[in-house]
């Protein structure tokens, strides 16, 4: 059996019976079930409409109720919508997709928004593959965006299951159809299950997997809002992080930026394998993947310590 094959059933037992041994492991070894799951051959890219992305959303969402997250879509935790494949011409090209929402209510008046896509490209037919040469071939996402929903779901166990009450609310959303041009972050600012105005600010994860030491973690979208400045001051991390104004950008952080809301967006760069046929889960970085959650914790510890914030557009 091969190690994803392993993946595929441990996990989904995991998620499925919440097995208490499972959850004691370290979060490294968490990390890395999810996107041996998400990223294996059996999920077939996770293409927008497919029997596989559906088979992710659900994974995702007996996730949130494993981790006691309250149901906050239109429907339990999904809110459906319909994507249109509009890049390449398909005869298929309206698709049904859906946002993945769970909501850890702390009874606070302000709700901070955490989100990942969790949707890729499928065999690379339906636009947006760099890998001419092996369209048709499974594009398995790993970097993009299997490590943003691995981290995504981190964070919902690490804050559902620390034994403290925290200031803010947190709403986890998983995103649909992100890869056929933001459409499920667009739906849910469009269609909020929570009201706008009661956003603190969202932090978006989209490719956090290939950290690389000469480059380093961006994080996008410092100059949203002029209280980073105080929540990034004294935050340390072991691996080199910098910081970058702009909300705009391309992922779901762009959603909730034009909706004046502050934003930060987490990604380890571009690589030779993003939207080819091998990007796969043994490329990624773990160690440095569970330090870039870590430090998403400390970020978002600190935010809890700001009343306000303060939106400003960035261009």
């Amino acid at each position: 059996m091969s190690f994803s094959r392993y993946a595929f059933w441990m996990m989904a037992l995991f998620v499925l019976l919440g097995t208490p041994a499972v959850l004691a492991q370290s979060s490294k070894a968490i990390l890395k079930q999810h996107i041996y799951y998400l990223a294996s051959d059996e999920m077939k890219g996770r293409e927008t409409g497919s029997t596989q992305v559906e088979q992710a959303a659900q994974y995702i969402e007996a996730a949130f109720k494993n981790y006691g997250l309250q149901p906050k879509g239109t429907d339990g935790y999904r809110q459906d919508f319909t994507a249109k494949i509009t890049r390449v011409p398909v005869t298929d090209s309206l698709r049904a997709a859906a946002n993945i929402i769970g909501f850890l209510d702390n009874g606070a008046a302000k709700t901070i928004v955490i989100g990942a896509h969790y949707d890729h490209l499928g065999h690379g037919t339906i636009g947006g593959s760099r890998d001419t040469l092996h369209i048709g071939e499974i594009h398995n996402g790993a970097d993009d965006n299997a490590s943003g929903v691995a981290g995504l779901l981190e964070l919902a166990r690490h804050y559902s299951q620390n034994e403290v009450k925290e200031s803010f609310n947190l709403l986890f959303i998983a995103f649909g159809a992100e890869e056929l041009g933001l459409l499920g972050s667009k739906h849910f600012t469009q269609n909020p299950t929570i009201p706008l105005n009661q956003i603190h600010w969202m932090l978006n994860m989209d490719m956090i997997g290939r950290y690389q030491p000469e480059n380093g973690l961006a994080i996008i979208g410092h100059g949203t809002s002029p209280a980073f400045v105080e929540i990034f001051d004294g935050v340390t991390s072991d691996i080199k992080f910098y910081t970058s104004k702009d909300g705009n950008g391309g992922s779901d952080q762009t959603s909730f930026y034009k909706k004046d809301i502050p934003v930060l967006f987490f990604h380890t760069g571009g690589h030779p394998d993003y939207h080819m046929a091998s990007d796969d889960a043994d490329k990624i970085d773990y160690k440095a993947l569970q330090s870039i959650v870590d430090l998403e914790i400390k970020i978002i510890d600190k935010s809890m310590l700001v009343a306000k914030m303060p939106f400003q557009w960035t261009n």
